[in-house]
């Protein structure tokens, strides 16, 4: 979809697929790219699940979730650093990563697990690459509309914890909307690569009409 976006407004685009715990994968994605457009100024390592339930869960999260966005910040940075005139890199965690939530099953909790992780990471190559001028900040999302959410299985738990069922959390944003749109996020993203915020790094930046400012 992202592919035909691009093409479709004119750009030019190198797609490929790659698992994200594959640093291997990654690596050669990222040189392709590199090869046939020239550089690379920006880095949004986006990639997530959110399993909720089987004996699996807690390792496959934080494979994806936290060595993952280890891995695209490792093999991204290195280009970066060579080229020598900056960039920017943004980690999407999500607001879990800002809170102290999850429910007590190994997906839940690996996921909160996993999105504060991010935030570490962030801090210290935020500190790490500064030198390099690369900004590396965090954005912090809450619910967005997209099929990780818009499931009978996830929006029936949201509903039951959202109702406060049997002592659960309140998980309803400050702002009168359920869910953020895509837009929302991206936005952000885009403020936060841009020279609008080149002094801004270090940061983790809720999108999140309001959750955590409300816990």
């Amino acid at each position: 979809m992202a592919a035909n976006i691009v093409a479709t407004a004119g750009a030019r685009i190198v797609a490929r697929e790659a698992d994200v715990r594959d640093r291997s994968a990654l690596k050669t994605a990222l040189a392709e790219g590199i090869a046939e457009l020239g550089r690379l100024d920006i880095v949004v390592a986006n990639a997530g699940i959110a399993p909720m339930m089987g004996e699996d869960a807690w390792q496959d999260v934080l494979d994806v979730n936290l060595t993952g966005v280890y891995h695209t910040v490792d093999v991204a940075m290195r280009p970066l650093i060579k080229q020598g005139d900056g960039g920017s890199i943004v980690l999407t965690s999500s607001v879990v990563g800002l809170v102290g939530m999850g429910a007590p099953i190994a997906g839940s909790i690996g996921y909160t697990a996993s999105k504060h992780g991010v935030v570490g990471l962030m801090r210290a190559y935020a500190n790490f690459l500064a030198p390099y001028r690369i900004r590396v900040n965090s954005i912090h999302p809450a619910g967005v509309d997209t099929p990780m959410i818009d499931n009978d299985f996830t929006r029936s738990w949201l509903d039951g914890v959202a109702q406060q069922q049997m002592g659960g959390p309140d998980l309803t944003n400050a702002l009168p909307v359920e869910t953020l749109d895509t837009e929302d996020i991206a936005n952000a993203v885009l403020w936060l690569v841009s020279d609008a915020a080149r002094y801004v790094t270090g940061v983790a930046l809720p999108v999140d009409a309001g959750f955590v400012n409300k816990r």
